[in-house]
């Protein structure tokens, strides 16, 4: 079934959300940046990262901390990639439309996408997302040439 309604509280963030972050940390990708390195208690994490897509979407909550800063330890811990940030994106872009549709949700996406390149170009340079240069999708999805979307988001994409 399609979702029909679109997001219209902080109710519906927290079920995205967690929907989200069940996803993110079995990914066999992106998971380890949460479990291994981050340890991130989603417990703890949801009502900040609440805050932020509620001020985000419907402008009505704080949120005064430096969301770039718990993404440059881990890259510093690890190297946050393109393939990485496109997984993130394919993960985010998926539980959204499993569960909403509407201009808020449009936002939504459109924005995480935002934000994905946003970082993915403070840690890696400004070069990082700017599209792959060749070959194919590698093992990992990921296009040859550092490019941003991994090939199974733009099926997914495609699909929708």
């Amino acid at each position: 079934m399609r979702a029909t309604r679109d997001i219209s509280d902080r109710d519906d963030l927290d079920v995205i959300l967690r929907r989200f972050y069940g996803a993110a940390f079995a990914d066999p990708l992106i998971g380890p940046f949460f479990t291994e390195i981050a340890g991130t208690d989603l417990e703890v994490h949801l009502p900040r990262i609440t805050d932020f897509w509620e001020r985000a979407l419907f402008r009505t909550a704080d949120y005064g901390r430096d969301a770039f800063a718990p993404h440059a330890a881990l890259h510093s811990a690890r190297p946050l990639t393109a393939a990485h940030f496109g997984r993130w994106v394919q993960l985010w872009r998926a539980t959204v439309d499993g569960l909403h549709q509407g201009p808020r949700a449009e936002r939504a996406k459109a924005q995480g996408e935002r934000i994905a390149v946003a970082m993915l170009r403070r840690l890696a340079g400004p070069d990082a997302a700017a599209g792959g240069t060749g070959g194919g999708a590698g093992a990992d999805g990921a296009t040859g040439g550092g490019g941003f979307v991994p090939l199974a988001a733009l099926e997914l994409r495609s699909a929708a």
